[in-house]
């Protein structure tokens, strides 16, 4: 029997589609564990996150807890499966770290990853930026999610541009019950992402708020 191919698929597409099992399922967090021992690189000290590698610092708001790492992995390898469905090919995901996550409840959440990222092509980013939509339709079509998207725009933070596009989820009745905003961009050679999750206009004005005060050491 021939072995499934392993596919080189951009991390951000690994992120978007865990969070397709965040809409079927809780993440909770553990309110007496370390923060620090939530995350793969970077530190948390008080309310700030902290990321070596990216050079990268966030807020997290206060009453929102760090994800728990253990649960957000289970999470991690259920999305990972639903990509592997709907592309039919392995994903090679050994170098995704997570960086910080933390949540208000089961729909408002935010989470970030990095993996190393070298360009083998002029455009390969822009080009895995245009796939990921497609990939993204078809895995919600065979979860039996209903969704759709914005256009993919521009948005500058901290004066690095990212790319970033919005999802919105639907029950089967047609109710909205779940917002994505989604963004990505190569950092200090790594492949970073973060995805904001909500139901409510308070809490996507709170996640947007300190995802655009974040700060970036630009090397």
């Amino acid at each position: 029997h021939k072995q499934p191919k392993k596919k080189k698929l951009n991390p951000m597409n690994k992120t978007i589609f865990i969070l397709t099992i965040c809409i079927l399922s809780i993440l909770t967090s553990c309110g007496k564990t370390d923060p620090n021992k939530n995350v793969d690189e970077g530190k948390v000290e008080s309310n700030l996150y902290k990321s070596a590698e990216i050079g990268w610092t966030i807020e997290i708001p206060k009453g929102w807890s760090v994800v728990d790492k253990e649960k957000k992995q289970a999470a991690n390898e259920k999305g990972l499966k639903a990509i592997e469905e709907t592309i039919e090919s392995k994903v090679d995901y050994s170098g995704l770290k997570n960086l910080i996550g933390f949540q208000k409840n089961q729909f408002n959440i935010f989470q970030s990853t990095s993996e190393p990222f070298e360009l083998e092509y002029e455009g390969e980013w822009e080009e895995n930026n245009r796939e990921l939509k497609e990939i993204l339709f078809a895995t919600y079509k065979n979860q039996g999610i209903k969704a759709d998207s914005s256009a993919t725009s521009i948005e500058k933070i901290d004066g690095l541009d990212f790319y970033t596009f919005s999802f919105t989820i639907y029950s089967p009745k047609g109710a909205v019950i779940l917002k994505q905003l989604l963004y990505s961009r190569l950092i200090n050679g790594y492949a970073f992402s973060a995805n904001l999750n909500y139901n409510n206009d308070k809490d996507r004005d709170e996640l947007l708020r300190v995802f655009r005060n974040s700060k970036f050491n630009k090397k």
